[in-house]
Parts: C-alpha cells; sequence; structure tokens
C-alpha cells in the first residue's frame, strides 16, 4: 500500500510517500479500506514535533480516516497515527458508522471539527441563547462549523476572517457581522460589531496578539475558549488579577480528552451525523488534496489558504 512517512522533523518537504506492508491488525483493530482521509492542523504540528504530545521517528501521520471494513461497513475512524495511507487499522471503539446521505467529506468534518465546535460552544463554552459569540478564523474547518451551531443554539454570531471569499462564505453560514481578521483596531472592530458591547464567548486558535486582543475585550462573566495556536506566536502570559478584575474566564480545550468517553465523542459525532443527514447541518468542503501532495496540503492550511475540511485522496 501506498503511505506518507516522515524520518526526520520539519515543514511539509519531510513527508515521503512510501511503499509498506499492509498494517498488522490486533485483537480490538479493524483494518480499513481508506476511501478518504482528513487533514487537520494538528498534523502540522505532528510533523515538526511541535504537538501537545511529543513525536517519534519514524513517524507515519494521520488521525482520521474514512472507509471500508472488511464486513463492508462505511465507517469513520480515529487512528493513533498512520491515517495517511491507504490503509489503517483503528481500535473497535473509535470507529463510527456512516449514514445514507453523509458523504466522506462531510463524515470526516465532524470527528475533529464537528466534535470541536461542538465542545467549545457547548461543553466548555456554555453558550446561552441571546450572548455573542466571536468566532476566528471563521471560515476554517471548526469556525464554519461552530458558526452553524452557535446559531441554532441561539447565539449572535461575530465572524472573524479575511476579506473576500472569506468573509462571504462566513456571511452565508449565518454569520451577523463579519469583520477583518487584519483589522488595525482589532479590539475596536470586535465591540464595534456587538453595537459597542463586549462580547461573551470568544473562540481563539490563533494565538499571539488575536489572543491578547480577545481577552481585553471580553465581557464581564464571559469565557474566553483556547484551542489552538495557528501563529505559532504565544500570547502575553495572563496575571490573575485581570481575570480577578474583568470577572472573566479563561477555558482550554483539547479533543484528546474526548478520546475514550463515549458521550463526548461517539454519541457527539452521532448527533452531528444526524444533523447533516438531515440538512441542518451543512459542512463546508475545502479542496481534496491527492496522497501523493500531502505536503501541499499541509502548505495550503499553513499558510491559511484553504477553508472548512481539508481532505485526501488515497488512490492519487
Amino acid at each position: 500500500m501506498k503511505a506518507i512517512k516522515v524520518i526526520k522533523f520539519g515543514g511539509p518537504e519531510v513527508m515521503e510517500l512510501i511503499d509498506l506492508p499492509d498494517p498488522v491488525v490486533g485483537p480490538d483493530e479493524e483494518l480499513i479500506n481508506v476511501t478518504s482521509i482528513g487533514v487537520n492542523y494538528a498534523d502540522t504540528h505532528q510533523i515538526e514535533n511541535s504537538y501537545r504530545v511529543a513525536q517519534t521517528l519514524p513517524l507515519f501521520p494521520g488521525l482520521e480516516v474514512v472507509g471500508t471494513t472488511v464486513s463492508g461497513r462505511r465507517v469513520l475512524a480515529s487512528v493513533g497515527h498512520g491515517g495517511y495511507a491507504q490503509r489503517a487499522v483503528a481500535n473497535k471503539n473509535l470507529v463510527i458508522d456512516i449514514p445514507t446521505g453523509v458523504s466522506d467529506e462531510q463524515a470526516l468534518a465532524m470527528l475533529v471539527q464537528g466534535t470541536t465546535a461542538w465542545h467549545i460552544l457547548k461543553t466548555v463554552g456554555h453558550l446561552q441563547p441571546g450572548e455573542t459569540v466571536v468566532i476566528h478564523a471563521a471560515a476554517g474547518g471548526v469556525g464554519s462549523i461552530a458558526i452553524q451551531l452557535a446559531k441554532l443554539w441561539g447565539g449572535k454570531v461575530i465572524a472573524v476572517t479575511s476579506a473576500g471569499k472569506k468573509a462571504e462564505l462566513a456571511k452565508s453560514l449565518g454569520a451577523d457581522v463579519v469583520i477583518d481578521a487584519n483589522a488595525e483596531d482589532l479590539q475596536g472592530a470586535m465591540r464595534e460589531a456587538n453595537g459597542g458591547k463586549r462580547p461573551d464567548i470568544i473562540l481563539e486558535m490563533v494565538g499571539g496578539k488575536t489572543f491578547d486582543d480577545s481577552l481585553a475585550v471580553l465581557a464581564p462573566f464571559g469565557r474566553l475558549v483556547t484551542f489552538g495556536m495557528a501563529s505559532r506566536k504565544p500570547p502575553t502570559p495572563v496575571q490573575p488579577s485581570t481575570l480577578i478584575g474583568g470577572t472573566k474566564s479563561i477555558v482550554g480545550f483539547w479533543l484528546g480528552n474526548c478520546f475514550g468517553n463515549k458521550e463526548l465523542l461517539n454519541d457527539v459525532i452521532v448527533e452531528l451525523f444526524s444533523m447533516v443527514a438531515s440538512g441542518t447541518l451543512i459542512p463546508v468542503i475545502g479542496e481534496i488534496f491527492p496522497l501523493s501532495r500531502a505536503g501541499d496540503a499541509h502548505r495550503a492550511i499553513v499558510g491559511r489558504q484553504t477553508t472548512g475540511k481539508v481532505t485526501l485522496n488515497p488512490a492519487l
């Protein structure tokens, strides 16, 4: 089978397409003939060894696939490694059947992006009807789903993204207001978009100055949910007195803490599948790259040139 292998840490150029034997299947695992592969921002950190969990070499990247099992089930699966391949193995507890009416790419959009959007809004963001939510990187995989969920759950959405097609996409998904991520006065733009008021919830995964501006503009009793650092730039260290004086909360979220918990992962995905199948939730499907061009997929994501869910086709 064809697969991607990394023998030294670095950027997209370290990924090499090679021939490998089929993976060995353990007693609690399923062999999956892969038809589509999800690409996540975490993957770009993995190959650099800048991810939350230290990586080892050789590295076989890829955390999620769609395909068919030996018994013919069409499934979405989370894999610990080796997803960038034509065949993969997954723990049986992390294999979820895909219903009719949900495409391969739509299914992949639910495992990382869909569940993350769900949890940062509901589980740790505690969104209440009538609250204002600022969503950074609003045209991306998580942001494009978070816009729709926040509106379904009664929130007012301020989408932050670059101008042009990404702004148009955010508006088409239901955002009440769209502001330019490159605004000179981002704090002022966020308040102006909310009628001069401070926002209640801010979903932030950029880091650096974006995090700093978001915390500064947050309303009393507001929640700043941080779930990434795409800029690779850390924010200014936060003093507890800042949170006390503003009655503000900073909440972290990492999807890895949901794995192994059926209620937090499998059940949420099943609910999201139902929403997709009914047309209530419309995943934005981005570019589909050949497996042989996995490096180009990473370059596009890091360069913020993508919208929605980016995938790889293992047949190419």
